[in-house]
Parts: structure tokens; C-alpha cells; sequence
């Protein structure tokens, strides 16, 4: 009989073999197998609630409301999933790991969630809103939890080297900002939205071949990851189930982990704010609808401190320390934001200030899953045990419920201001014309609200001092171990 926890069927190994980092655990495991899944969500993240508003046309269903209540109410499920998800991964059994096992099991359901997110069949409103209740969940609830669970946990888990964890990081997070900050934000707004307009059946033909490309991607990081940390643990005789109630203990008595979930949390506020805002701000503030350049221009500044930092970030973060860079980019952070909140309506201030803005950002892109992990090792020195499926579905609680809440923050701010959604005419998509309300709801989304979180973010993080003493506390894990 399989011990509680354990895959009965064999899986397929791993084609990483080595006790150290390789070259081909970088660029396939961590840049190119995360891109399908990463591109997916990442479209989603910024033209999905586009799609509601403008194709769908659902902003005034139910008098304004279901667009600010649905979200919500799918980000609660989401959270549920979140830490059933986690609690399943932490007891996981296998030869391959605990988390990288569910990697083969979310490729399929991305690309299966991701279609239906987008065939809205055309019947009635009530039928309608059924579907984009449903399919929404199955894409975040259940879909994108199980891949976003297991691959957030491949950097805390492939190596306790720090170096070479940190350099799994950078290209982690180079795959997330490749497809974000390259794909979505440039190519999108300047080729891709100016052709499908709000025609429907072209946006369904463009995210099935967005939805089905995450399948062979998602197997790739599956194939070219490996879990060192946990069969490290594995052979070491750690096999026991810790109770739930002990992690959870172990996890909000930590304050570490307390202050790096209050970090993400203020973060991800800005962040999802400011993302569900971008198009909007393009197309009524700062240009014109889908102009095809407004975005684009603002992308590619933002773009340009991003590429800079593949190189740069690191070799900071090595000698000034991962906390101590990422404090001082907060505070270059806010005041490039400060620039574009006070001349929203100026293209040169906007993109100055978008410049210095993303130069403050690049540690917390690049280095912040390096930081996380350090707090995980943390607290595995403080408690002899792991709580990795646990802590990370707290983050993940997080990231998910705060686009949720964010977004149904934002359409309701939206509906009272009076939006007004564009119309095709004569086959052509015409934009109305929007209230200074309705711009300055969108305005401070985009640029005024990160202003705030920046500062409040460069504060936290004076008491995030986890690194001052890591090494030791990883010796002394291993210690443990080879006993």
C-alpha cells in the first residue's frame, strides 16, 4: 500500500540529473517552459477584463454590479483552492518531488480553462454570465493555481546555493517580464488590438492559439526543473506529515514571513491596479483609442530599464545585499510615479517618469523570489521542518485575491464615475468620449496609487533583514541533515 501522500503511478523523470544548476535548467526549465503559462495569464492579467467590458459589453449587468461582485466572489474561491493546494502539495510524495509533479497535470487544464474563458456562447444575459462565471473559475480557481502553485515553488526548492538560487530567480522572472513587458505590452497594443478590435470571434481565435501554446511549454519546465531540497529531505528520512496546524503556527508566529506577506500584499495592490488601468489610461488619458502607439511608447520605456537589468540587478543584490537594493529601487520607484501623476496628459514627462519609475522597480522583478526563499530556509532552521506549500499558497492567496478585489475595485470606480464602453459602427469600433471623473478614476490607477505604495514599501523593508545571518542558518540545516 502507497504511504499517505504518495503518486502511485511512476512519473516521468526528470532530464536533470546533476547536484548543481546547468545551463539547461535556466533557459528551458525557467525562461522558455514558463512562457506559455506565464504569456497566458499575463494577456489575461491586462485585456480579460477588457473583453468583459468592451466585447461582452457586461459593465452595466445587474446595474453596474456584477463586474465589481463576480471577481470578488471568484478570488474568495480562489483563496479555498489556494490552500488546499498548498496543503496537498506539502504532502506530496514522489520520486520526482511534491511540487513539480502537478506541473503535468495544469499544462492540459490551462490550455482546456483558457479556451472556454473566451466562447462566450451568444445567448442570453443570464446564460452569458453563467459561463464567465464558471469558466473564470476554472482558469483561476482550479487551473492556474495548480501550474502557479508548482512553479512558484521550483526556485525555493531546486538548490540551497543562494548564488545559484539567485540566478534561477533572474531567469524566472525574465520569463515573466518577457512576456508581460515585451509580448503583451508592446506587440499587443501596436499590432494586435488595433486588428481585432472588439470582434469577437477574433479574440477567441487569438487566445485558443495563446491557450494551447502554454501545453508543450508547461511539459518543458516540468522536464528541465528538478526539486534538490526536497529529495535532499527525502533521503535525510524527512517523510513525516507535519500537521496543518503546526505549519500554520510555524508560518504567521514568523516575522519574516509576516512582513514578506505584508510586502507582497501592499505590492501586488499597486501593481493590479495599475495593470487593470493601463489600457484604459492609453486609450483615455494619455492617447487615443487604440492608437496603437500611446502603449507602446509607454511599454517600451518601461521595457528598456527592464533589459538593462537582467545584467544589473544581481550583481547588486550580491554585494549591497537583496533587501537593501530592492529599498533603495522603492524609493527611485516613487519618485518617477510622482512624475507621471503630475503630468498624466504629457507623453515626454510620462515617459521620464515612467523611466525612473521601472529602474526602481527592477529588484523587486528580478530578486524577490530569491529574498522569499531565504525566508523559507528561515524558517525550516527554526522549526526543522518545511511549510513550502503552505507559505507559498498564502502568496498565492494573495497574488490571486488582490487582482479579484483590484479589478472589481476598479470597474465599480468605473460604473459610478460613468464609463462609457466604445460601440462598433458600421464595422468600425468607435470610442466614446469619457468624464474628467471617469479619467480621474483611471489616472490615479495607473500612476497615483503606486506612489503611495512605494513609499510604504521602502519602510517595510528596513525590517526585512533575513539575510544578515542565512548562511549560518543553512549550515546548519545541512548539518541536520547529514547526521
Amino acid at each position: 500500500m502507497a504511504k499517505p501522500g504518495m503518486m502511485k503511478k511512476p512519473l516521468p523523470k526528470s532530464r536533470v540529473t546533476t547536484a548543481d544548476v546547468t545551463a539547461s535548467e535556466k533557459w528551458l526549465g525557467y525562461l522558455l517552459g514558463p512562457a506559455g503559462a506565464l504569456l497566458l495569464n499575463a494577456v489575461l492579467a491586462t485585456y480579460l477584463n477588457v473583453y468583459y467590458t468592451d466585447v461582452l459589453k457586461l459593465t452595466s449587468v445587474w446595474g453596474g454590479a456584477f463586474l465589481v461582485v463576480f471577481p470578488i466572489i471568484s478570488k474568495v474561491i480562489d483563496a479555498a483552492t489556494n490552500v488546499i493546494m498548498g496543503y496537498v502539495i506539502d504532502r506530496t510524495r514522489t520520486s520526482q518531488g511534491k511540487a513539480r509533479p502537478w506541473l503535468l497535470l495544469s499544462a492540459p487544464l490551462l490550455t482546456v480553462s483558457g479556451i472556454l474563458l473566451f466562447t462566450v456562447p451568444n445567448a442570453s444575459q443570464t446564460v452569458q454570465v453563467i459561463w464567465v462565471m464558471v469558466s473564470y473559475n476554472l482558469f483561476y480557481s482550479f487551473a492556474y493555481t495548480i501550474f502557479n502553485m508548482s512553479h512558484a515553488l521550483m526556485v525555493p526548492l531546486s538548490t540551497r546555493d543562494t548564488v545559484q538560487r539567485g540566478g534561477l530567480s533572474v531567469f524566472n522572472q525574465i520569463a515573466a517580464i518577457m512576456m508581460s513587458g515585451i509580448l503583451v505590452a508592446l506587440v499587443f497594443p501596436m499590432v494586435i488590438m488595433p486588428m481585432i478590435g472588439v470582434d469577437k470571434g477574433k479574440w477567441i481565435a487569438l487566445m485558443s492559439v495563446l491557450s494551447i501554446l502554454a501545453l508543450p511549454l508547461t511539459l518543458l519546465e516540468y522536464f528541465f526543473t528538478k526539486e534538490r531540497v526536497t529529495l535532499e529531505n527525502q533521503k535525510a528520512g524527512e517523510s513525516a506529515m507535519i500537521p496543518f496546524r503546526s505549519q500554520l503556527k510555524a508560518i504567521f508566529s514568523d516575522k519574516y514571513m509576516i512582513l514578506i506577506y505584508a510586502y507582497f500584499l501592499i505590492f501586488t495592490t499597486g501593481s493590479c491596479i495599475k495593470n487593470v488601468s493601463l489600457v484604459y489610461f492609453c486609450n483615455y488619458v494619455l492617447g487615443t483609442y487604440n492608437d496603437g502607439i500611446t502603449q507602446t511608447m509607454i511599454s517600451v520605456i518601461g521595457g528598456i530599464p527592464m533589459g538593462i537589468g537582467i545584467f544589473a540587478v544581481w550583481p547588486l543584490a550580491k554585494r549591497f545585499g537583496k533587501r537593501n537594493v530592492t529599498l533603495a529601487g522603492f524609493i527611485l520607484y516613487s519618485i518617477g510615479g510622482a512624475i507621471c501623476w503630475m503630468f498624466p496628459t504629457s507623453m515626454t514627462m510620462m515617459l521620464a517618469g515612467q523611466f525612473i519609475k521601472n529602474i526602481g522597480g527592477l529588484p523587486c522583478a528580478y530578486v524577490f523570489m530569491a529574498l522569499f526563499a531565504d525566508v523559507l530556509d528561515h524558517m525550516e532552521w527554526k522549526t526543522s521542518f518545511r511549510s513550502d506549500g503552505l507559505a507559498m499558497s498564502v502568496y498565492n492567496i494573495i497574488a490571486v485575491a488582490m487582482v479579484g478585489i483590484c479589478t472589481g475595485i476598479f470597474n465599480g470606480l468605473l460604473a459610478s464615475a460613468g464609463y462609457a464602453a466604445p460601440e462598433i459602427v458600421n464595422g468600425v469600433t468607435v470610442a466614446a468620449a469619457q468624464t474628467d471623473a471617469v479619467k480621474g478614476v483611471i489616472t490615479f490607477g495607473f500612476v497615483g496609487l503606486e506612489v503611495i505604495t512605494g513609499v510604504i514599501l521602502a519602510v517595510l523593508l528596513i525590517f526585512l533583514n533575513v539575510e544578515k545571518d542565512i548562511g549560518r542558518k543553512q549550515e546548519e540545516i545541512k548539518a541536520r541533515t547529514e547526521r
